[in-house]
């Protein structure tokens, strides 16, 4: 019982504690409370508030008045010269226009860069009045904006006049500060149409000033969240995290910027409306965007400074406190004003100037960019500012959509152009391909009237409409390349190119864009090449962007490509939209801003074709021959020494024998190739069939397309002849279409001429002489080279067997299909028809003939000789197609070099 009265004595103890310590805090909680409606209501005015006096009678409250008067009193004492310091404060932050007098810069255009930005706006002025010590003293009152704050704006009665004259003059005050351009104000009023400070309508025939329908806030609140995700992508790929950081590294701005006003009623805006606004407002600030809201109730995220009207000349700002009544600034003379802005309109449209040219797209000095991190140009104007593109990690890969007339080709040619101009041939190199029936780029390369060529340009390819192989060799060129920059930043250790080429300065990494114009028609078939260019550009696509490989896509409608279903990747990874006017499927479905666009304008698109991401640029002309071909030739000028020219292939141009490099640099060796053609690839090379001491190592050429034919086993003898030491090697013709003698003697002449051997065998002598060959076949005398046009026309003479006589001329000319090649005696004879063949080569000879040219045989004629695999293969003029048992895995197709039409051969 002891122990539980203690227990109870010092329970009653700590209870009593407890509730004494309450009741203090409660009374210094009061006490508290009460200090804070004194200072909120004045303390010079409490005294006449009823509810504080009878509050302030209370016991536990007295000296409550008594100590705030003293902290007063105190402060006033210490801070004197505060006024001074406040206008001082006032005068350095917000310099020139900001703060000074409107007679001094109203009507003046500024010239301001956005290298020093005013951190204050003057709004008026406050006076710190305390009687009982002789004090009152006018200072200026200031609020921030821009980059700083938000501005919150709440009406009194009939005070909408001193609210237009307030926010006009701080629109004034930033318009002058900085030269035109810099800055765009957006006007929005709940009960307006329009009449929204009429005064600044000058400004509207530009793009300082839009006026925005009172029923659209929606669309203003998307188009500024459009512009803030811009800008952060921009900001965040420069390694800023404002555009203030930006602007401050740079030393300038490249984006204006804005002001949004919005004029509302006090009513609560609509739920949508408002989430999209605080949405706006979090993230304005740091994109340049600045809101000033009047009468809209909501609480914005964000810095915001606010201003409460009292009357029409009087208000309190959260800048000074409730203590302090701002006497507001005197709206600027009206007409003053309009003419005012009217100068700043004049000033701006003249540094827009008229349209602007190329040439107005280019550096003063070419090749100064460097493209370790990414490829920038300026393609186009928008109100005078120039609108760029960038290619780099973030924005990979381009799709360009337009139908035929909206400029794309001569977007293509600005785009280029303006890269040229700022990246050397060492930072940027460009592979460029034209499907379309035409040669928009053929200007690129060297031609007969102009010698100079795109020093950027490693390939150009024109007419390829028919030849999508050339469009799939560019892809696995890019592929090779991409593995061969993977392995180098895998040795290096690094991810990306900027990486490597810091690790490797040394070596010769530039950017790679790839251009392909109509690229749909490389996935026009559902065939080999459809599957295996999808495949590789899809690689491309993904991998490309970490090493510097860009891909340039573009086509006049992209809705139908089949290959690319069910596979968005490539699409995907294409984040730079360009769209042109009437365009379909370029941006996302609902983006319509391509439907709208003007003629020679575009759509530019970072952000995946998302409405917000668009920049509408009207683009110079840039195709005329004229306007590119001066460029051209400086930059041809300036690089062309140290670099070579750029691989030309035209598809509507066979390419001469007597040019290829592969004819010119034959010379005599042990193992002879015959040269069936030029291969479709990025590299200038020709294909040849080797007739080395093997089984098989014969040539057909199958088809009846008489000059193609004519072409190969002409080009096939030449290139023979330039391997063998004249008097080394027999040639022995013999030729049964009557069309191709004229071609026959041109060679025999030519071969003749050149010191080689040469018989032109009589179709009635030719068994007499295959049976002369094939005895030889044990103990030849030297190689041989059977040369034999239309074997099919000889047959039945070689087929005929004399009486008395074991073997006929096809049973000798077998025997050397079969046994020759071994000795050095090799056959190239063309057959009109693959049954022919068979029938020359018999049941058990089509491993007798390891090589052929296909003309206008259909592919599945050609399976037998192609170790039974489907052939795919359409006959196309001036094409055949090639394979070689030893060295292919599949058919590939060729151009045969250029043959004149034989009646003109003499």
């Amino acid at each position: 019982m002891a122990a539980l009265d203690q227990l109870r004595g010092q329970l009653g103890l700590a209870l009593g504690a407890a509730a004494n310590g309450r009741q203090a805090a409660e009374v210094e909680l009061a006490r508290l409370q009460l200090q804070q409606r004194i200072v909120r209501t004045g303390i010079d005015r409490s005294g006449n508030d009823p509810e504080i006096v009878e509050q302030a009678k209370q016991p536990a409250m007295a000296g409550v008045a008594d100590w705030l008067g003293q902290v007063r009193d105190q402060f006033y004492a210490e801070w004197s010269d505060g006024p001074n310091r406040l206008r001082e404060l006032v005068a350095g932050a917000a310099p020139g226009p900001a703060s000074r007098p409107a007679s001094e810069w109203l009507g003046r255009v500024g010239t301001g860069t956005g290298a020093h930005v005013p951190e204050l706006w003057r709004i008026g002025s406050s006076t710190v009045d305390n009687r009982s010590r002789g004090i009152a003293q006018t200072f200026d009152v200031a609020v921030p904006l821009l980059d700083d704050s938000h501005l919150a704006i709440t009406s009194a009665p009939k005070t909408r006049h001193a609210i237009d004259g307030l926010v006009e003059a701080l629109l004034m005050r930033v318009l002058s500060t900085f030269e035109p351009g810099a800055v765009r104000v957006h006007l929005w009023d709940v009960g307006q149409l329009t009449a929204v400070l009429p005064n600044l309508y000058p400004l509207g025939r530009t793009s300082a000033l839009t006026v925005h329908d009172p029923a659209h806030l929606t669309d203003l609140l998307d188009e500024l969240a459009g512009h803030i995700r811009r800008i952060h992508a921009y900001t965040m790929q420069a390694g800023h995290t404002s555009l203030r950081a930006m602007r401050q590294a740079t030393g300038r701005y490249r984006e204006p910027w804005r002001i949004a006003v919005l004029f509302g009623n006090g009513e609560d805006l609509q739920p949508e409306q408002l989430r999209a606004l605080k949405r706006v407002a979090s993230g304005a600030l740091a994109a340049g965007i600045s809101l000033i809201l009047v009468d809209v109730p909501t609480v914005l995220g964000g810095s915001v400074e606010t201003i409460s009207l009292i009357d029409e000349h009087r208000a309190v700002s959260s800048m000074t406190g409730t203590d302090l009544v701002v006497t507001l600034d005197p709206p600027l003379p009206a007409g003053q004003v309009n003419r005012a802005a009217g100068r700043l309109a004049e000033a701006l449209v003249a540094k827009q100037g008229g349209p602007r040219t190329f040439a107005d797209l280019l550096p003063t000095e070419l090749g100064q960019e460097n493209s370790a991190e990414e490829l920038r140009a300026p393609v186009g104007y928008y109100e005078g500012d120039p609108v760029e593109v960038v290619i780099g990690d973030a924005s990979p890969h381009a799709l360009i959509g337009g139908p035929s007339g909206s400029g794309k080709t001569n977007f293509l040619y600005a785009l280029l152009g303006s890269l040229a101009a700022r990246y050397s041939p060492d930072e940027l190199a460009l592979y460029l391909l034209d499907f379309k029936e035409g040669v928009s780029f053929a200007g690129l390369a060297p031609g007969r009237k102009d010698s100079s060529w795109l020093p950027h340009a490693r390939l150009v390819g024109v007419n390829v409409n028919t030849d999508r192989e050339f469009g799939l060799a560019l892809l696995r060129f890019l592929a090779d390349e991409l593995r061969r920059r993977s392995a180098a930043a895998k040795d290096h250790e690094v991810t990306n190119l900027a990486d490597l080429r810091r690790q490797d300065p040394g070596g010769h990494w530039p950017r790679i864009v790839a251009v392909i114009d109509e690229f749909q028609y490389l996935f026009a078939g559902r065939d080999t090449v459809t599957a295996t260019a999808t495949s590789l550009l899809e690689d491309i696509a993904r991998r490309g962007r970490s090493q510097g490989i860009h891909l340039v896509l573009a086509s006049q409608d992209v809705a139908g490509i089949e290959a690319f279903w069910g596979k968005p990747a490539i699409f995907e990874q294409c984040t730079l939209r360009i769209a042109m006017p009437k365009a379909r499927r370029v941006l996302v479905d609902t983006n319509n801003a391509a439907v709208t666009a003007p003629r020679w304008h575009a759509v530019i698109n970072h952000e995946s074709g998302v409405a917000h991401g668009n920049q509408l640029a009207h683009v110079p002309d840039a195709s005329t021959k004229d306007v590119f071909g001066q460029l051209q030739r400086r930059l041809w000028e300036r690089y062309a020494g140290a670099h070579s020219e750029p691989r030309l292939f035209d598809g509507a141009i066979s390419p001469e024998l007597t040019e290829s490099a592969a004819f010119t640099a034959l010379t005599p060796v042990p193992r002879p190739s015959a040269l069936v053609g030029q291969t479709i690839d990025v590299a200038d090379a020709a294909r040849g069939v080797e007739l080395s001491p093997a089984p098989s190592r014969n040539l057909a050429v199958l088809g009846t397309a008489v000059r193609e034919a004519l072409s190969i086993m002409d080009s096939s003898a030449r290139s023979l002849a330039r391997q063998y030491v004249p008097g080394e090697v027999e040639f022995l013709v013999n030729c049964t279409v009557e069309l191709a003698n004229p071609s026959v003697t041109a060679l025999v002449e030519s071969l003749t001429e050149d010191g080689h051997t040469v018989s032109l065998v009589p179709t009635a002598e030719l068994s007499e002489r295959l049976g002369t060959l094939a005895d030889q076949l044990a103990e030849p005398e030297r190689p041989t080279v059977l040369l034999l046009y239309g074997v099919d026309g000889v047959l039945p003479t070689l087929e005929a067997k004399p009486p008395g006589v074991l073997k006929s001329g096809l049973d000798h000319l077998r025997a050397i299909l079969k046994q020759g090649p071994g000795v050095g005696t090799h056959t190239v004879g063309w057959w009109r028809a693959v049954a022919r063949l068979k029938d020359t080569l018999g049941f058990t000879g089509t491993d007798d003939v390891g090589a052929w040219a296909a003309l206008d045989v259909q592919g599945a004629e050609l399976s037998p000789f192609c170790a039974g695999q489907v052939v795919h293969w359409s006959p196309r003029p001036g094409r055949a197609l090639f394979f070689d048992r030893s060295t292919h895995a599949s058919p590939e197709v060729l151009i045969p070099f250029h043959h004149p039409d034989p009646e003109q051969v003499s």
